[in-house]
C-alpha cells in the first residue's frame, strides 16, 4: 500500500518545553489530511540524507493539521538542529506517512510509561484510551519539571492517574510502582531512551508490553542466522540475488537495481519492512513485536538477516 506524500507547511511553531519545538504541519492548500491512529508517526523529508521520523501528538479527529515535537539534541545527527534552527511558520517540508507500528491495542487496562521526548506517542494513547472508557494511568519521566513537554495538557486529567516525577526532584522512575503487580487484561505502553525501556522489559510480565524505540536495541550477543551469506528471491521480478557476509538485504536489492523504501537503516522506523513469502528471518530490528517475529511473516530488510539459507521477498 502506498504511503501518503505531500509538501506541507508550517502552520504553527511553539515551544512545548525547554529544548522542544512543537510544530503543526498544515496543507497547504487547506485540503485535509489522511486520518491517523494513537503511535503513528512521520517521516519528515528535512533535506538530501536528513530524513527522520516523528510521532504524532496531537489530536487524530483535527485532519487539518499534524503536530509533532522534535526534541534539540545537540549531539545529534543533524535532524533536531534543522528543525530548531531553520524551520519557521510558512515554510515547506516534504512528509511520508503515516506509518504505526506502535498501535494502541484495546484493553481493559493501560499503563503508559514514557520519559523525556516519548511522551509524544503516549499523549494521543491517553485521550484514546479515556475515550474508551478503559482504566489507565501514566508515569512520565524527565531531567526536570522545565524539560518535560505537555505537562500543562496532562493537567487536564486530574487526580492521581498522572505521575510526572521530574528525575531533579524525585530520583529515577519508580518503575516497581506501576509494574511489580499488573492485573490481568492490562497492556503496558513504553516510550524513551533505550534505558528506561530496557528497565521496564525486565520487570513486565511476559506478552504485555508495547514498545517504542528512537534508537536500536543493542544487540544479546545472540544471532541465529549469524552473518552468513543466503540468497534472496525476488518474488515479483523472480530474480535472485547473493546477500555477502556483512552486507544488508536492503543495500544488496537496491544494488540490484530494485527500488525500495528506506530510511533510518538501523531497524527501528519501519520504513523498509517487507513481507516474506517463504524462508525463516533472523530478526534483527527494535519494532516488530515478538509475536510478529514468531509469525515471520514481515522482516526489516536494513538490519534482519536469513536463518537459513533462502528468503523469498514480496519485492
Amino acid at each position: 500500500m502506498s504511503l501518503y506524500e505531500a509538501e506541507l507547511v508550517v502552520g504553527e511553531r511553539e515551544p512545548a518545553a525547554d529544548g522542544v519545538i512543537a510544530l503543526t504541519l498544515r496543507h497547504p492548500l487547506g485540503e485535509e489530511l489522511p486520518g491517523w491512529e494513537p503511535g503513528a508517526h512521520l517521516d519528515v523529508l528535512l533535506g538530501p540524507g536528513l530524513e527522520r521520523q516523528f510521532s504524532l501528538c496531537g489530536d487524530p479527529g483535527d485532519r487539518t493539521g499534524w503536530r509533532i515535537a522534535v526534541l534539540q539534541e545537540p549531539d545529534g545527527r543533524g535532524g533536531s538542529a534543522f528543525v530548531h534552527e531553520q524551520l519557521g511558520v510558512g515554510d515547506k517540508v516534504r512528509v511520508r506517512g503515516p506509518r504505526n507500528h506502535f498501535r494502541l491495542e484495546p484493553a481493559a487496562r493501560y499503563r503508559f510509561v514514557a520519559g523525556g521526548i516519548g511522551i509524544t506517542p503516549i499523549l494521543p494513547m491517553l485521550a484514546a484510551a479515556e475515550a474508551s472508557g478503559a482504566e489507565w494511568t501514566l508515569l512520565y519521566g524527565g531531567r526536570t519539571r522545565q524539560s518535560m513537554a505537555f505537562t500543562g495538557e496532562l493537567a487536564r486529567y486530574g487526580g492521581t492517574r498522572v505521575t510526572v516525577a521530574p528525575q531533579d526532584e524525585t530520583g529515577l522512575l519508580d518503575l516497581g510502582s506501576v509494574l511489580d503487580d499488573v492485573p490481568d487484561g492490562t497492556l503496558v505502553y513504553c516510550c524513551g531512551p533505550g534505558p528506561l525501556l530496557d528497565a521496564v522489559e525486565e520487570r513486565c510480565p511476559a506478552g504485555v508490553l508495547r514498545v517504542e524505540r528512537f534508537r536500536p536495541k543493542e544487540p544479546d550477543g545472540h544471532e541465529a542466522g549469524g552473518d552468513r551469506e543466503f540468497e534472496v528471491v525476488l518474488a515479483q521480478s523472480g530474480r535472485t540475488v547473493t546477500v555477502p557476509p556483512g552486507v544488508s538485504v536492503l543495500d544488496t536489492v537496491r544494488a540490484a537495481g530494485v527500488e525500495v523504501l528506506f530510511s533510518c537503516t538501523e531497524g527501528t522506523c519501519g520504513t523498509c519492512e517487507t513481507d516474506v513469502l517463504e524462508g525463516t528471518p533472523d530478526h534483527r530490528d527494535s519494532v516488530l513485536t515478538e509475536q510478529e517475529r514468531a509469525a515471520g511473516e514481515t522482516m526489516l530488510i536494513c538490519v534482519s538477516r536469513c536463518r537459513g539459507e533462502r528468503l523469498v521477498l514480496d519485492l
